[in-house]
């Protein structure tokens, strides 16, 4: 395959402290751990990974998008240490990838969720009002998709019901009424321009040094490529695949994202008593919470995307994964795409 691999730069965030939470800063990664960078992106994360880890460790990578994919196996920045192996793969599929490979179990499992830089500065990608591009906006250009296609055949319900869920977006009825009403009258929007103008027209009132269509396109986004619940789906196999004692680390950039991680940390690492039944057992607890942080001044001033970032991390305990556990603490879910 040509490589697809692009100038544009990335600047990993929360380098270091991701890193370092995957194992505890006293013993150190395990010698013949088995850990998961979940999101290769450029692969700044797995690059350090790999830097710490002893000569019989393993490292597996995933990412859906086949430039990331180029970048770590073409060119110079190929990463040839045979410690690594990357996989053509969505985030959520990671557990599934580790039994295929029969590595399990994981000591540490790390994911930077959301568009890296890479993707938002390349035109062509869809994912900025920047630039007039083909609205895309797919993280996996091989399959699904486009925010384009979407809007060509979504109900006005169906579009405003996104933008409000996944942009919270006061306006987003004016918005998909607007949309729908370009689309009947023959010009279906195609180009994140276009985009950008109908959504203009129809924000009343503009959020301080924000562009009008940040929220829309944030939406589109997420719909299209089932960001959250591709998160779910994540979380939820760390509970079966990683090792007691294993790290969960997971990077955020919004809160709908930080809320999910949040939530399922606590859900799994709190105790909780039922006041009908004083005296049961305590539920047993499949995580311990370690801690939340934030990038620092100096990352921020000199990364200014990285300010809205929150990494959180927890650890497996040995209370052994079963089914009848793991239902006794998830709520139900309202649809397929991670809404709740």
């Amino acid at each position: 395959m040509e490589s697809t691999c692009t100038p544009w730069q990335h600047r990993t965030v929360l380098l270091h402290e991701a890193v370092d939470a995957l194992w505890d800063p006293e013993t150190g990664p395990a010698p013949a751990g088995v850990y998961v960078d979940a999101t290769f992106g450029r692969g700044g994360h797995s690059r350090l990974i790999l830097s710490k880890l002893g000569p019989q460790a393993r490292l597996l990578a995933l990412d859906r998008d086949p430039e990331a994919i180029a970048h770590a196996t073409q060119g110079p920045q190929a990463i040839l240490d045979p410690r690594f192996q990357i996989k053509h793969a969505a985030f959520s599929s990671w557990a599934q990838v580790v039994s295929d490979l029969g590595w399990g179990p994981v000591q540490g499992l790390l994911m930077d969720i959301g568009v890296s830089s890479p993707q938002i500065d390349n035109p062509q990608r869809g994912f900025s009002f920047r630039f007039d591009a083909p609205l895309d906006m797919r993280m996996d250009t091989t399959q699904g998709e486009s925010a384009a296609d979407f809007l060509a055949r979504a109900t006005q319900d169906e579009l405003a019901d996104v933008i409000q869920t996944y942009g919270e977006e006061r306006f987003a009825r004016p918005i998909a009424k607007a949309l729908v009403a370009r689309r009947d009258a023959g010009q279906p929007v195609r180009t994140t321009g276009e985009l950008s103008e109908v959504v203009a027209r129809s924000v009343k009132t503009r959020e301080a040094g924000q562009d009008p269509a940040t929220r829309t396109f944030q939406a589109l986004r997420i719909h299209v490529n089932r960001e959250l619940g591709e998160l779910e789906d994540a979380l939820e196999a760390a509970l079966k695949m990683l090792a007691p004692g294993g790290r969960l680390a997971v990077i955020s950039f919004h809160s709908l994202e930080d809320r999910i991680v949040k939530t399922f940390i606590a859900r799994h690492s709190r105790e909780e008593f039922d006041r009908r039944v004083p005296f049961a057992a305590p539920k047993p607890l499949l995580l311990k919470s370690i801690g939340r942080i934030k990038p620092s001044d100096e990352e921020v001033a000199g990364n200014p995307r990285s300010r809205s970032a929150v990494l959180r991390v927890a650890e497996r305990t040995d209370v052994p994964w079963s089914a009848e556990l793991a239902r006794a603490a998830e709520p139900a879910r309202k649809g397929k795409g991670g809404r709740r």
